[in-house]
């Protein structure tokens, strides 16, 4: 029976989600299959996996074919590596201790890859935010400075127009005194 290690997706439209499995190469893409090895979520930054790295190197070496994008992840997880440390430990190449050894060494560098790509993922989010609020700073401080202005200008204007009407108020005054003294006077011709 050919068996293949492929992904098995789930989760909802748009949204998918996958277990990586080992299954037979007839079976339905989303049906039976022999045994899950792991998931695989693409949708977080950087992407979730999770891999029994023992079972996935148990199964290619009885000759499990793994698909293009399975063996992308089994070789980001060492999967494949373990593989090949395991066949030169059997070529008695090396000892189990010194594969273990070289195992674990490039598991460590792949830790301190993915741990430099959240932080520098961290760090752009925040920059980005930092940027943001920077923006909506100066936009405030902006919409501020407008207001001020629209309020003394609309103050301007009513004291200009308080001015008008006290000019108007006066002028007003002054012709009823004039008018007035000018009737005084014409009373006091004739009264002369």
């Amino acid at each position: 029976m050919p068996v293949k290690l492929r992904l098995q997706r789930h989760g909802k439209k748009g949204k998918p989600f996958f277990w990586i499995v080992a299954a037979d190469t007839r079976a339905k893409r989303d049906g039976k299959f022999l045994e899950k090895l792991g998931i695989y979520n693409p949708n977080t930054n950087p992407a979730t996996i999770e891999l029994d790295v023992d079972g996935a190197v148990k199964w290619l070496q009885n000759g499990a074919q793994p698909t293009d994008t399975a063996r992308a992840i089994l070789s980001y997880k060492g999967a494949l590596l373990k593989k090949h440390l395991a066949v030169g430990v059997k070529k008695g190449a090396l000892t189990e201790e010194q594969a273990e050894e070289k195992f674990q060494a490039w598991l460590e560098e792949k830790e301190g890859k993915i741990g430099a790509k959240k932080d520098s993922l961290a760090k752009a989010k925040d920059e980005e935010k930092a940027k943001a609020l920077e923006a909506e700073k100066e936009a405030n401080a902006k919409r501020e400075a407008e207001f001020k202005e629209a309020e003394e200008a609309e103050a301007k204007a009513a004291a200009e127009a308080e001015a008008a009407a006290n000019a108007e108020a006066t002028e007003e005054t002054a012709e009823e005194q004039t008018e007035g003294e000018a009737e005084a006077a014409t009373e006091d011709k004739k009264e002369a």
